[in-house]
């Protein structure tokens, strides 16, 4: 399997519902560098997985979405504790209709999978997998 992986990043506000996080339950911010991993079985005509600045373009508008919000007041959320784990899913579907909608261009079309990784810090990150 190929892989090809984008990186960029989103600062966003959020709380938590529930004793478990503790502090967290007070609006607090988050700044996330977000990686976005591209498998493929077999590489296109080109040799390649996927066209890295579309990829980079896409993630971008994907985050774009998403930075600089309260997360508490977005539609999307309402309802739903915002963890990394949640983020993590959340950027790798709406990727996952962006290629399924040719903005990752015709040879995507051919992508296995998607991983969206989210590193809250140098030493604590999450991840989420899901196939096309």
């Amino acid at each position: 399997m190929f892989s090809v992986t984008v990186r960029d990043h989103m600062m966003v506000a959020h709380s938590f519902r529930g004793e478990v996080f503790g502090p967290a339950q007070r609006l607090h911010g988050a700044t996330f560098v977000v990686d976005a991993t591209f498998r493929r079985a077999e590489l296109d005509a080109d040799g390649i997985v996927v066209d890295i600045g579309r990829a980079t373009e896409e993630l971008r508008a994907v985050l774009a979405e998403l930075t600089y919000r309260n997360l508490d007041d977005e539609p999307a959320f309402a309802g739903v504790n915002t963890t990394t784990e949640v983020l993590c899913r959340t950027v790798a579907d709406r990727l996952a209709e962006r290629a399924h909608a040719g903005g990752l261009g015709a040879g995507a079309r051919e992508l296995a999978g998607i991983t969206v990784t989210l590193h809250e810090s140098h030493i604590a990150w999450a991840s989420y997998e899901r196939s096309l």
